[in-house]
């Protein structure tokens, strides 16, 4: 740390002794300026300084009749009254919940919600995020001028968070997506949406991060854009744009410890967004590659053990039974370095990788095994087939370490952020090591080490693989949290 000091006790000399050398510059090209102080220099010096940040009003004012507001209805079972709207988005909407729409039976009701989304064809197509639309009933959609539609959906894809549309109308203002690279950290961009219903609401920021992965939840093969723009429920959907007035992002989902905007957002890139919705308007649905395992990330220590020189790639945790990875050769303890030549700095890279590539597509996999460089040809399954599947196979319920598991059902997924497929909602606890390691009825186990959980009989499967006594870290999410609980196998 000391290391540093001198350097930025230079960078600060430089910078001073860089202003002072431009002012004596300025007043020594220009007489007429000489000595000027006061309003006028004050004005002269807030024009130079604004103009070195970006004007977004050109921005809004060209694509703001092309954001749209969008409203849900969908019906679920449970008493009859709604959290009040101004506790939704706060911290006390998960102790509300527990009264408002906690388990038990009751008549059906009707709940609204709302999103926001942008017009992507004249002829009326909008974009939104597929968790906006789930199992809506009914979606209107609200334009700038207040004219409302009722809209169908072409189709939706919550493999990466997406939902297409379609209003009748004709000679709608569109967006632009852009067809130039990524945006670079560092670049400011701006965000249009309806958080908690205020329509066309904009905030800036920058690119905080690229290539986010954020597991257990919709969109887990998109590499999304981190940003520091201010995004709040009721935003998702809305576009992101760059300083041309391009979009590059989706907003689609906030890290948030209390439900609101806390300084990281995240948004689908526009290069995987233009895909998506190209794939929907054709064919009404999207068809991604499937590998079949459970991957991990490499630290440190872990690296230099098997034989890297810093942490990089994929450690292959889990190879599912009869799945493309099995057929192909690959195995537990394999590090995937490459997919097709393109290297893979950590195992969130793998899934947008294989998840962009159509079914039966042959993927060469560059591997390092037991300390050596070795390539594997996979013939890629489809995502959609290997859920089918995973659903049959784990939808029984069962019981394992003390816990009574039963499948997550539909009205508990629309409750909470939950996948849309998978899990093992815990229905029961009996003393034993589940109960030890502070897992509670109405947990849902969204993984057990590194592996996904198709359903409750996974579980049981995968903690059978672990020698007795071993503690393996479990993923919970409790209300609207996660959390990992770390359990002894029985």
């Amino acid at each position: 740390m000391s290391s540093q000091r001198p350097i930025a006790g230079l960078w600060k000399a430089a910078v001073l002794g860089l202003g002072l050398v431009t002012t004596a510059c300025a007043g020594s090209g220009d007489d007429d300026r000489k000595g000027q102080s006061g309003p006028a220099a004050v004005e002269e010096a807030s024009a130079s300084s604004a103009a070195g940040l970006p004007a977004f009003s050109e921005i809004v004012q060209d694509n703001r009749e092309a954001v749209v507001n969008i409203s849900t209805t969908r019906k679920v079972d449970g008493p009859g009254q709604e959290i009040p709207e101004r506790f939704r988005g706060t911290p006390f909407e998960d102790f509300f919940k527990r009264f408002f729409e906690g388990p038990g039976g009751g008549q059906e009701r009707e709940v609204q919600s709302l999103g926001s989304g942008f017009v992507v064809s004249s002829n009326g197509h909008i974009v939104t995020n597929a968790h906006v639309v789930r199992q809506a009933s009914e979606i209107v959609v609200q334009f700038a001028d207040r004219r409302q539609r009722k809209a169908e959906v072409l189709g939706k894809d919550m493999a990466t968070d997406l939902a297409v549309l379609k209003v009748d109308a004709e000679d709608l203002p569109t967006v632009r997506w852009s067809e130039d690279e990524a945006p670079q950290v560092g670049e400011w961009v701006l965000a249009m949406g309806s958080p908690f219903g205020f329509e066309h609401s904009v905030t800036s920021g920058i690119i905080s991060a690229k290539g986010r992965s954020i597991p257990g939840q919709a969109g887990s093969y998109v590499p999304f854009l981190q940003t520091d723009v201010a995004i709040n429920p009721g935003s998702s959907g809305g576009p992101l744009f760059n300083l041309d007035g391009e979009v590059v992002g989706v907003n689609a989902q906030i890290f948030s410890k209390s439900g609101g905007y806390m300084g990281l957002s995240f948004a689908i890139p526009s290069d995987v967004a233009r895909d998506v919705v190209a794939e929907i308007k054709e064919n009404g649905e999207v068809r991604h590659g499937y590998l079949g395992v459970g991957i991990q990330d490499m630290d440190r220590d872990l690296a230099r053990s098997m034989g890297l020189d810093k942490p990089r790639g994929g450690l292959v945790a889990d190879v599912k039974p009869g799945s493309p990875a099995d057929e192909g050769g690959l195995q537990s303890g394999d590090i995937i370095l490459e997919v097709d030549g393109e290297s893979i700095g950590q195992a969130g890279d793998i899934p947008p990788l294989i998840g962009r590539l159509e079914p039966g597509t042959e993927v060469t996999l560059t591997l390092l095994r037991e300390e050596e460089r070795i390539e594997k040809t996979v013939t890629l399954g489809s995502l959609r087939e290997a859920r089918g599947q995973g659903k049959e196979a784990a939808a029984e319920p069962t019981s394992a370490a003390g816990m009574r598991l039963v499948p997550v059902p539909d009205r508990l997924r629309e409750r909470r952020s939950l996948p849309e497929s998978g899990g093992a909602l815990i229905k029961a606890l009996e003393d034993g090591p589940a109960r030890e390691a502070g897992f509670q009825p109405g947990d849902v186990i969204l993984k057990v080490g590194d592996a996904r959980i198709a359903g409750p009989g996974e579980v049981e499967e995968l903690l059978g693989q672990v020698e007795s006594g071993a503690r393996v870290p479990v993923l919970v999410q409790r209300g609207e949290g996660m959390q990992y609980l770390p359990l002894r196998v029985p």
